[in-house]
């Protein structure tokens, strides 16, 4: 197995790069056949990822389940990451933050991925109906019970945080963070920072669009960029025009735009830990390279410059997913 580089996460170390699961399963493009994703997931453990995120909502657990008939032999090699809160039932997507539907979540989630324990578990998103000292609540008892090793939150504010903190220590805060989505850098990668939070970033090279995975705003039905502002017109054509300049930047520093992307990432701070998702296991290795080579300073002060505020199109969310996120707005998003 390779060594890659580590980070502290709650009781934990990870490989500073790990794996996002959910494109396996859910949300961007067509999922992969079952073989393939089993030989990615598998590679990804051989080339030394050590962290792999899953949730109940992929794929209405589908993915929790994939994980498990891919790699649950060698569960000994990696720490296991899945979410409650959000749901599919019966087709529909559900946030309930209530602790006896945690709890419900919980077990059915340690079913479909085959193990007794779960070592971080995250709140997926803010149920603004349900106090977060009762959500938290749930999964202390959850930890207090074995299933759980560390609690998470994602897409959570520094407020909300710490609120969180005061009921049970929060190991890790998922959140999407890339040199187009910055919103973390107000307050929350601070706030983690003095709390000792891992801060888990989430969709690190754009969901493709930092990667050159993107170019039309085409998307086949189900692909969930169809429906955020980002990617529609005529946002997305001044958006490309970004990532074309990008992928010049990374050209002359001598990466791939991928891997500029997470280098800018791992710079937000020792805290920072990013989950780059990918079908390819090409492209697995080529993030992969990433994690063991700094960008220089002036590269990551020309990316900022790149994407300064206002500089990108769009809001990040469509309103009815944007209405389930907790963190920060930047001043020009409506």
């Amino acid at each position: 197995m390779t060594e890659l580089p580590h980070r502290p996460l709650g009781p934990f170390t990870v490989s500073a790069i790990s794996l996002g699961c959910m494109n396996l399963s859910h949300a961007y493009d067509v999922a992969p056949p079952e073989a393939d994703a089993i030989r990615l997931l598998n590679h990804a453990l051989d080339a030394g990822v050590t962290m792999l995120d899953t949730a109940a909502l992929y794929g209405g657990g589908a993915n929790e389940r994939l994980v498990a008939k891919a790699v649950g032999h060698r569960r000994s090699e990696y720490r296991l990451a899945s979410k409650c809160v959000l749901d599919l039932r019966d087709g529909e997507r559900v946030l309930d933050g209530r602790p006896e539907s945690i709890a419900r979540t919980l077990d059915d989630a340690l079913v479909r991925l085959n193990t007794d324990h779960i070592d971080l578990y995250y709140l997926h998103r803010l149920d603004p109906d349900v106090p977060i000292e009762d959500s938290v609540g749930a999964l202390a008892r959850a930890r207090e019970a074995g299933k759980i090793g560390a609690l998470g939150l994602s897409e959570m504010s520094p407020a909300t945080l710490r609120r969180a903190q005061a009921v049970h220590p929060i190991a890790a805060m998922q959140t999407e963070l890339s040199p187009w989505v910055r919103n973390a850098e107000i307050a929350v990668l601070d706030a983690c920072r003095e709390l000792g939070t891992a801060f888990v970033a989430f969709s690190p090279v754009a969901r493709g669009m930092l990667a050159g995975a993107v170019r039309s705003p085409d998307f086949v039905a189900g692909d969930i960029r169809a429906s955020m502002p980002r990617f529609q017109n005529p946002a997305f054509e001044a958006n490309l025009a970004l990532a074309d300049r990008f992928a010049a930047i990374a050209a002359d520093a001598g990466f791939t735009p991928a891997q500029l992307s997470l280098a800018w990432v791992l710079a937000r701070g020792p805290h920072v830990i990013a989950i780059p998702g990918t079908r390819s296991i090409a492209h697995l290795d080529e993030n992969l390279a990433a994690a063991s080579r700094p960008a220089a300073p002036e590269t990551l002060a020309a990316v900022d410059a790149l994407f300064a505020p206002g500089a990108v199109q769009g809001n990040r969310y469509p309103p009815a997913a944007q209405a389930q996120v907790d963190t920060e707005r930047l001043p020009e998003e409506a």
